[in-house]
């Protein structure tokens, strides 16, 4: 009898695992709520907050919203910090949004959720104020049940955004709603925002536990009896694979937790080049019927960092190939689309890049979704103050305090753990995330931890920050961290504060913090409250700080983009990998006078093209074969001639210490007749041979390359260079030709269908190009792209770093012969051609369709 009960149990077990899930249905819970809304900007007069303010006059906006980056740059200030801070767009003042709607159906638990608001917003429903939030990167909402209209009228909701600080960042942060509103709505029994957490506690690849903590609140008036249901749904064939189900009693406003841990067999691992995504439905079902559904996305993966061996996914050992990258998407400012971030993010991935790091806070949800999606690992970092302001113009610690500059330290006190809370409550399910960091470079804004060091305040120091020990010894370091002088509040308690807070919610991933005076932070108790250390531009402690503190993991959080940040990494099994500064130019924080109007940093320009650090570290960072040519007089270059004519580097050292920017570099080959060029490849091939028109110029290989790089003398002389390298038996080529006279505009599309959302992106480039077909690099034109009605131009750029035109616009002139266009689909459109004219070229068509 035990064995007719077990195979039958068996049986149903096997049913309920294959069949498809469940069609019950229950009102969808989340509407997206970005249509509809109203746009003012103000200079502080007025009051929209009531809920008969006429807003007729006002701008119709389709949210998320970045009202900074309309703005022209303003050449007028170019030589004011502040604005060099903001990269020359201001965007001061008070931005009101006001959108009607009517009250979902009675009796329900209603929302309202917004993903990011900048920044120091308030928010209105029917004139009464909701509440504030003055952090602009973390995650809020709002319960507004009982303050809905019960009558037939429409409700008004109205978000006031005050961004009079407008130099309150370091970088251009942009400023409104710039990222997605949901309204949710659901029973009084429900599972409430955030309510679902997801991990993955015992992971092999013959079994996965996968463990669900559901919250489950009551708002009704009676003790609720109920089932709750946790399925797993697979990612390939959209079957319920495992499903768990328990009786649930919550008595009247009650709050509790449900857990139900469930096991996959084989399962199918998330990783950097599988990022495989199961689906996780979790119903709450009374009298046979769904009163609530919650639903999320998860990856079955494991994450460990061992203090001698380096970062280890699902057991395997990874080195982290990681980028920092801020929040702006260039000419969309800091509202920016789904499609320009993927677009952006492949093209990383192509550099090898395998990790980002969001700096300095917290990023959109939109942006974890693709991360999980396209497998990349990410540090979600929390806050870039604390306690007290950094100087908005510079890293360190404040020098002048200023209306315009007031930033998140004036909030910290009192909004800190919600802060930090509302951002791990909302992103704890990603997989993507494997670090939470709670700060970046904070030890210059506290008392004592630079000048323990020994680098500053000492007269008898002569070495370099980056690239010498510190001149104090541990024992010195600690002796005068004890005997400096302390301010009102110490770096270690508030880092173990934040530590704590984080681990109150997720113990599953470690802490970091990015330490710019790592050798004082190890001592101070910063580093106590780390799971693992991350060190700033301090390669040069590596062996400093795993000799000092074997027991601490620890690796680059905020490296340079060079070879020789990679090389230190490969020959230290103990660090786990970097995030270089930076994956993307971004605006703001401008170091270099007018007319630069970005940071100059990236793999990729602020357009997303290709630099000269993205050829390198793709030489790096991948193993198939691949080469990136450059050119340049020899005279601008790195290099010389010796006395037999042989190229060599002018400094054979530099490379030893080369920082952010990359050397100047052409990628044509135009130039006059018989100058000598220095012809570079950034390349992985073990040897390459360079031909011009046909005669070699010799055949050279990488292992007598100390800086990585090939390197020819070649006499300019029209016609092609062509490379062959070899790897790995495999032979590759890459040729540049002399261009002609610009004959048309040649436009490529990397996406010709989309859905008519609202939300759907396409990239168009422009290039100048000659009678053959080849790219004209060293002529410029004003162009113009013709974009019919039915798609909305987002604005155009040429990825310079010194381009100030209009980004809201649809021509400029281009910059390498190259512009930029990005549209973004409409409801009405169904079919749309584009193309461009200059005054006397005319380029091919390209064909958006409705997918």
């Amino acid at each position: 009898m035990k064995l007719f009960f077990l195979i039958s149990s068996l049986a149903l077990f096997f049913i309920s695992c294959n069949q498809p899930k469940s069609q019950d249905t229950v009102t969808p819970k989340i509407t997206d709520f970005n249509f509809g809304w109203k746009f003012y900007l103000d200079k502080g007069t007025t009051d929209a907050s009531s809920e008969n303010f006429d807003d007729s006059k006002w701008n119709a906006v389709l949210l998320p919203h970045d009202w900074v980056i309309e703005e022209s740059i303003d050449t007028t200030n170019a030589s004011n910090q502040l604005y060099m801070g903001s990269g020359y767009r201001k965007g001061e003042g008070i931005g009101w949004y006001r959108k009607s709607f009517a009250s979902p159906s009675k009796d329900k638990k209603v929302y309202i959720l917004f993903d990011g608001v900048y920044n120091n917003s308030e928010v209105f429903l029917n004139g009464k104020s909701l509440g504030i939030h003055p952090y602009g990167y973390s995650p809020f909402y709002f319960d507004i049940s009982n303050k809905l209209k019960t009558d037939a009228t429409q409700n008004i909701l109205a978000v006031k955004v005050d961004h009079r600080t407008y130099a309150d960042s370091r970088w251009y942060s942009g400023a409104g709603i710039y990222r997605n509103v949901s309204l949710i709505t659901t029973n009084k029994l429900h599972i409430p925002v955030w309510g679902t957490f997801i991990t993955t506690p015992k992971v092999s690849k013959e079994s996965a536990d996968v463990s669900i903590k559901t919250t489950l609140k009551n708002n009704t008036q009676a003790t609720q009896n109920f089932t709750l249901k946790t399925v797993i749904i697979d990612p390939t064939t959209d079957n319920i694979i495992t499903s768990s189900a328990s009786e649930q009693t919550v008595e009247t406003n009650t709050t509790i937790e449900a857990t139900h841990i469930l096991n996959i067999t084989s399962p199918k691992l998330w990783d950097i080049k599988h990022p495989n995504l199961y689906k996780i439905e979790t119903t709450i079902t009374q009298n046979d019927k769904i009163i609530d559904r919650d639903q999320s996305s998860f990856g079955v993966r494991s994450i460990r960092f061992d203090s001698n061996t380096g970062f280890f996914l699902n057991g395997e050992n990874h080195k982290i190939k990681g980028v920092c990258l801020h929040h702006d998407g260039g000419l969309v400012g800091a509202a920016v689309p789904k499609g320009v971030w993927k677009r952006r993010l492949l093209k990383l991935k192509e550099g090898g890049v395998n990790a980002i790091r969001i700096s300095h806070n917290p990023a959109s949800n939109e942006f974890l979704d693709l991360c999980d999606e396209m497998g990349f690992l990410v540090q979600d970092e929390f806050f870039d103050e604390w306690d007290y302001p950094k100087d908005k113009r510079f890293n360190q610690k404040e020098k002048k305090a200023l209306p315009e500059t007031e930033g998140y330290p004036r909030f910290f006190q009192e909004w800190a753990e919600k802060d930090l809370k509302n951002t791990i409550l909302s992103h704890r399910n990603h997989p993507s995330i494997f670090q939470w960091s709670i700060g970046n470079e904070i030890e210059w804004t506290y008392p004592r931890n630079a000048a323990a060091t020994g680098f500053f305040n000492n007269m008898n120091w002569d070495g370099n920050y980056f690239w010498s020990e510190p001149p104090y010894a541990p024992e010195e370091i600690k002796k005068q961290l004890e005997t400096l002088p302390k301010g009102k509040y110490d770096i270690a308690t508030t880092a173990q504060k934040l530590s704590k807070w984080t681990k109150e919610l997720d113990k599953t991933r470690p802490v970091t913090a990015n330490c710019i005076l790592p050798s004082a932070s190890h001592l101070s108790g910063y580093a106590d409250a780390l799971d693992v250390v991350g060190y700033s531009y301090r390669r040069v402690l590596y062996d400093y700080g795993h000799k000092n503190y074997p027991n601490k993991p620890i690796m680059g959080t905020e490296n340079l983009a060079q070879w020789h940040e990679w090389k230190s990494i490969m020959e230290r099994p103990h660090i786990s990998g970097t995030f270089l500064w930076t994956g993307i130019d971004y605006q703001g924080e401008i170091r270099e006078p007018w007319p630069t109007v970005v940071q100059p940093s990236g793999l990729l320009d602020i357009a997303g093209f290709e630099g000269g650090s993205f050829g390198m570290m793709r030489s790096l960072w991948n193993n198939k074969p691949n080469m990136f040519v450059t050119t340049q007089h020899i005279e601008k270059s790195l290099y010389k001639l010796d006395n037999k004519g042989k190229i060599i580097a002018k400094d054979p050292e530099a490379w030893k210490h080369a920082l952010w920017q990359w050397h100047p570099i052409n990628r044509h080959w135009n130039y006059e007749n018989g100058k000598m060029i220095a012809v570079e490849s950034y390349s992985n091939c073990t040897e390459i041979e360079l031909f011009l028109n046909g005669k070699s110029f010799g055949k050279k290989f990488l292992i007598d390359n100390d800086d990585h790089i090939y390197k020819w003398a070649v006499p300019f002389n029209a016609g092609t260079i062509k490379l062959v390298g070899i790897k790995d038996g495999k032979t590759i080529t890459e040729n540049i030709t002399t261009a002609g006279a610009p004959t048309k505009i040649k436009l490529s599309v990397d996406n010709s269908q989309l859905t008519n959302n609202n939300y759907d992106v396409s990239h168009i480039v422009a290039q100048l190009v000659d009678k053959d077909g080849n790219p004209v690099k060293t002529e410029e034109q004003k162009i113009t792209f013709n974009v019919p009605a039915s798609l909305r131009v987002l604005g155009v750029d040429n990825g310079d770093k010194q381009n100030n035109q209009d980004f809201n616009s649809n021509s400029l002139t281009t910059s390498k012969g190259r512009a930029l266009l990005i549209v973004q689909s409409t409801e009405t459109i169904t079919e749309a051609t584009i193309n461009a004219t200059s005054n006397t070229l005319k380029s091919n068509e390209i064909l958006i369709k409705v997918n």
